[in-house]
C-alpha cells in the first residue's frame, strides 16, 4: 500500500515546459505499468509544447480551469470534469486558454 498526500509532495517542473509546475504522487516502478501520477497547474497562457510518447499512453482529467488539448492537429476543449485519453504515438499539446489556472491530474501507462 502507498498513501501520498498531494500537499506534502514538492513541486517540480513539467518536462515539456519547465515554467509549468507539477506534483508527482506516483512514479515509474511504484505500480506495474504506471509511469507516473501527477497534478499540473498551468497559469493562464501556459503551454506544454507538442510531443509524442511512443512507449506510453496518457490520461488527463481536468480538475478545474479551461484550456485545449490538441491531438494530431485537432483541438479539443478541456473543461472541468473532462477526461481525455491519449494513445501511444499521438502527438499532443496542452494549453491554458483561459484567465484562470488549468489544473490537470494525469497519469501515464506503459504501452
Amino acid at each position: 500500500m502507498k498513501q501520498i498526500s498531494l500537499n506534502q509532495v514538492a513541486e517540480e517542473a513539467v518536462s515539456h515546459n519547465p515554467t509549468i509546475k507539477k506534483r508527482v504522487m506516483l512514479r515509474q516502478g511504484d505500480l506495474p505499468g504506471l509511469t507516473n501520477l501527477a497534478q499540473a497547474r498551468f497559469a493562464p497562457g501556459q503551454v506544454a509544447n507538442g510531443h509524442t510518447h511512443l512507449d506510453m499512453a496518457e490520461v488527463f482529467f481536468v480538475e478545474s480551469g479551461y484550456g485545449t488539448i490538441t491531438i494530431n492537429g485537432q483541438a479539443h476543449a478541456l473543461t472541468p470534469g473532462t477526461c481525455v485519453a491519449v494513445e501511444p504515438g499521438e502527438h499532443h499539446e496542452v494549453a491554458n486558454t483561459s484567465s484562470v489556472f488549468l489544473v490537470l491530474t494525469y497519469f501515464g501507462l506503459r504501452a
